[in-house]
């Protein structure tokens, strides 16, 4: 939950007066109330929706939900003129390599809307910007740089300009040892020979992303009129989306929206504010809600939310970047039709429960570890590209939709495990953890050509095979079951101290202590001892046992 401060006579000037209804709007909309005094009320914002992390995105939703205004608002967006570029150099393309820019025009600036548009930018950087990790924003004032604009990198040692707040020239490299904010961030930098920067026709640098502006050029006050915008980072169509978010909250302040063209080798012009299509099932919404609700009755609900809706088709603001799936659209749906009118029924069918034999199993093993000081953990079924890729001889599966970097379903717990040691490093050992969890395999035998299974993965850092051996064999005596293993080959891990693990001649698992490569590839500075198992295959012998 991020908090969102709002001046009350703004928000009573531009929204409405702030009287229980008000509040009961706000609430069933999702956004929590954490505080009002007699000059501001402090909401709580949910992550899913970054669009209401300004008081003018939010305006733009209460409105919509009260009736004041209903659908897709819309913004103008002005054809780029003719020096309204930004090049993009292939020196980014394993550093940050994609940007989406805009230009805003006559804007009239106040010390409050310079706070705003400031707590918009850091509030973005520290949600769906995971700390400036997946994207940057920079705003600059328009008069203080001359176009077209290039996007590169340089060596740290060849990029030179004075850091906001500072009053002398640093390098790339000096930024990240000395300024605060570079110290802060340099992990995001210091391990690539090159530095991201921004740099006008005059060779001026504007910033150096994801760390920080320069002073002359990247500071807005209230005589700027006209600003530049980027967005930096790995995946396009995020920062698309969220330059959509802070380009039209300034258009709310009153600026004209100008578009930019970006050469990547093809053009691309943002912002791109044209509005997506999804289709949505009417009985997949009666089912998931246990509504009747006809079309008619849904002509009538998304408008509430923002949205126009078109022939079973919902036309989808270009700010919206929670819209992944159907589910996401049915939810909205039921903010719109308020939870308070829903009616508690008694389920017609009465069933017994029963603890699975394989949660059974699972319980089992977790009480052991944990008795043995390891720490469980649980990490999403998905993975990024960049850490598949380093497996040659895993499943890749990737997922058609996707609209962040995570996009291919885990087909080991091992890729998880390493991410944790990695984002561990710094922190104190041994560190020992352990997950129950479900992998992703290619298999023709399903229609869907994927099958899954749970495993258990164990790992110590530091740690080695005969840790791991240990425990396999106290696994053996609880369940009364005789594994066997054979030295084995596989890839990440040390040849001569890896091993795969067999139940009734049946390859269940394996455990062994990681490459040295590997662990420097994921800049983990301890040695790792992993185990990882099949449960399925554990559960299948103990139920013929039994």
């Amino acid at each position: 939950m991020t908090n969102l401060n709002i001046n009350k006579k703004l928000f009573e000037k531009e929204i409405g007066v702030l009287d229980d209804k008000m509040k009961f709007n706000i609430i069933m909309l999702g956004v929590e109330i954490e505080d009002i005094n007699s000059e501001s009320i402090t909401l709580g914002i949910t992550p899913n929706r970054p669009d209401l992390l300004s008081f003018h995105g939010l305006a733009r939703a209460i409105r919509t939900f009260i009736g004041k205004e209903s659908g897709i608002k819309k913004y103008k967006v002005h054809r780029p003129e003719k020096n309204y570029i930004v090049k993009i150099s292939p020196s980014v393309k394993d550093i940050r390599p994609y940007t989406a820019c805009a230009i805003i025009k006559n804007l009239s600036l106040n010390d409050e809307k310079i706070k705003e548009i400031i707590d918009l930018q850091e509030k973005l950087h520290s949600t769906i910007g995971r700390n400036r990790k997946k994207l940057a924003i920079g705003i600059y004032p328009l008069d203080k740089i001359s176009l077209p604009i290039k996007y590169e990198a340089r060596k740290p040692e060849n990029i030179s300009f004075i850091p906001l707040e500072r009053e002398k020239v640093m390098t790339g490299s000096e930024i990240l040892r000395l300024h605060p904010t570079g110290k802060a961030y340099s992990h995001l930098l210091d391990k690539h020979e090159k530095y991201p920067i921004f740099i006008d026709s005059k060779d001026k640098i504007l910033s150096m992303p994801p760390i920080i502006n320069s002073q002359e050029t990247g500071k807005i006050s209230i005589d700027t009129k006209d600003v530049f915008i980027e967005c930096s980072g790995f995946n396009l169509s995020l920062l698309q989306k969220t330059l959509n978010i802070i380009v039209t909250s300034l258009a709310d302040m009153g600026g004209s929206i100008h578009a930019i063209s970006l050469e990547y080798g093809k053009k691309i012009i943002t912002p791109d504010l044209a509005p997506e299509k999804m289709k949505i099932s009417l009985e997949n919404t009666n089912k998931l809600l246990g509504l009747n609700l006809k079309e008619k009755d849904l002509e009538k609900l998304f408008p509430k939310m923002g949205y126009n809706f078109q022939s079973g088709k919902v036309i989808i603001p270009p700010w919206r970047t929670d819209i992944m799936h159907e589910v996401d659209l049915i939810e909205d749906i039921a903010i719109a039709y308020g939870y308070d009118n829903f009616s508690p029924e008694i389920p017609s069918i009465s069933t017994i429960a029963e603890e699975s034999y394989k949660s059974r199993l699972k319980s089992k093993f977790s009480e052991i570890l944990i008795g043995l000081e390891f720490i469980e953990t649980s990490s999403y079924h998905l993975i990024k590209e960049e850490e598949i890729k380093k497996f040659k001889t895993l499943d890749k599966i990737e997922l058609e939709s996707s609209k962040t970097e995570y996009k291919f379903l885990r087909p080991s717990l091992l890729i998880p495990a390493l991410r944790i040691s990695a984002e561990n490093k710094d922190s104190e050992y041994p560190q020992k953890i352990f997950e129950n969890g479900t992998i992703f395999k290619k298999d023709p035998e399903f229609d869907i050509g994927i099958s899954e299974s749970d495993h258990l993965l164990i790992s110590s850092s530091p740690g080695n095979a005969t840790y791991m051996k240990q425990i396999l064999d106290y696994m053996s005596k609880m369940l009364s079951l005789l594994f066997e293993i054979k030295e084995s080959i596989i890839e990440g891990f040390i040849e001569g101290r890896t091993y795969s693990i067999f139940l009734n001649n049946k390859t269940i698992g394996f455990f062994g202590e990681v490459h040295p490569e590997t662990l420097r590839e994921w800049n983990i500075k301890m040695p790792l001892a992993v185990l990882e198992i099949s449960l399925e295959e554990i559960c299948d012998v103990l139920r013929e046992k039994n």
